[in-house]
């Protein structure tokens, strides 16, 4: 069955290139076309277009629908070519003309970008829950390892003395600028598209407001050009987001691969979240970092994918934007897990102490001996080249105390400050 069925059949090759995986993708947007289906009807109703009963008898046969698709035992079959010609087939055999009635002022173009419009709002919300919670545990360890030094690195040379409560909460108030991406996705997609029809809206004196209050979308697509327009658009703004958080993830999980390292060896992590070698008894292998790396580098693409299949394409519906659904929806489903992934594994990092005592590690406070010979007054490029001789010639003895006290400093964290930033955008 199609939506645009004229009593004639397409090629089975045709129908088999342009429908491809959609039905599978469908099957995660069934549930918001049930959601938005009720809304269309009691819109209907309220202008008059369906009869009280008429909306009783879809909504009850909708919630019947709804409730086999959280039970896991909705299907579309491969003779339909989407989710939404399968739910019509079903109002119509169960209630007929009724059934039939429920696509009036509406076209398949906007039914797709309602779904995915209430979709992406769901999923992202799920994606701040995963964000909020390893914020949260970052913040933890920050507060619980502030007192450990750890070598910092530029250019993969010792460079100064850091922290691990430096290092959490670096990643922490990164995760902060990833949920600004988010909350912006989540903007663009809290518009209702619905009543623009195919395009260029309806001759039926439809009610938008009402869908929009019914759909609890914050705001109206005004335009329907621009509603159809937003496809593609706010795909792009959800692959930024996500490419965002993606590469907070990534940069971390490749820290941990460093540090896990023999050559590091400032954390590891129980045998049980690591994995062995075939042939080499004493390997741990830090698998599930190497896979969030992987898996976060490939998401980083999407904005790029999108960019591709968008680009130039003119106003109005085209087929390429079907192809979007193929990258968004398992993105979600990959960031997601990467994010319990890490939080899980984070839970439980051991973290090696008296790291800095190792002398490789000594010329980690040569920037601190300068420091001190400009506190007593030597110009500073005159304390540079001193500690610099002392360095050549072999003499550089630190002093490994370290007195850092401005904001955002291994000695003063600010995570109270940092919380609350994360608190002000929520």
């Amino acid at each position: 069955m199609k939506l645009w069925d004229k009593g004639f059949s397409t090629d089975k090759k045709i129908d088999l290139f342009t429908v491809g995986n959609d039905r599978e993708l469908d099957l995660i947007l069934a549930k918001y076309d049930v959601i938005g289906n009720i809304a269309h009807a009691k819109m209907l109703h309220s202008i008059g277009l369906l009869t009280a009963e008429e909306l009783n008898l879809l909504e009850v046969e909708l919630g019947a629908i709804l409730a086999e698709i959280e039970n896991g035992n909705f299907i579309i079959e491969d003779s339909f070519e989407d989710v939404h010609s399968k739910i019509e087939f079903l109002l119509t055999e169960e209630l007929g003309d009724t059934g039939k009635k429920i696509h009036t002022a509406r076209s398949r173009n906007d039914q797709v970008l309602v779904d995915v419009h209430l979709y992406i709002k769901d999923a992202l919300n799920d994606i701040n829950e995963e964000v909020d919670d390893l914020f949260d545990l970052l913040i933890k360890l920050a507060e619980q390892y502030k007192d450990v030094l750890l070598p910092g690195y530029t250019h993969l040379q010792v460079a100064m003395p850091s922290s691990f409560g430096l290092w959490f909460s670096a990643y922490a108030e990164t995760l902060i600028d990833d949920i600004y991406f988010l909350k912006a996705a989540y903007k663009v997609a809290d518009q209702n598209p619905l009543g623009s029809a195919a395009g260029y809206g309806s001759s039926f004196p439809i009610d938008r407001d009402f869908t929009t209050k019914e759909l609890k979308f914050e705001t109206l697509k005004f335009n329907s050009v621009a509603a159809q327009m937003g496809r593609g658009k706010l795909e792009k703004s959800v692959a930024f987001a996500i490419s965002s958080v993606a590469s907070t993830l990534s940069k971390m999980s490749m820290d941990i691969c460093l540090y896990m390292s023999q050559n590091f060896s400032f954390i590891s992590f129980p045998d049980e979240l690591t994995t062995g070698s075939s042939i080499m008894p004493h390997k741990k292998n830090p698998d599930v970092f190497e896979l969030i790396r992987g898996k976060c580098n490939k998401l980083q693409a999407l904005p790029y994918e999108f960019t591709l299949i968008t680009n130039n394409l003119p106003s109005g519906y085209h087929r390429d934007l079907q192809l979007l659904k193929e990258g968004l929806i398992p993105s979600f489903s990959t960031l997601k897990s990467c994010l319990e992934m890490l939080t899980y594994s984070l839970k439980n990092i051991q973290v090696k102490k008296n790291i800095v005592e190792d002398e490789k590690y000594f010329y980690l406070f040569s920037v601190e001996e300068v420091n001190k010979l400009v506190q007593n007054g030597t110009p500073f490029r005159d304390a540079y080249k001193i500690v610099g001789k002392n360095i050549n010639e072999g003499n550089f003895n630190p002093d490994k105390t370290v007195n850092h006290t401005h904001k955002g400093s291994l000695g003063n964290l600010c995570l109270d400050e940092i919380v609350a930033k994360k608190n002000r955008i929520n």
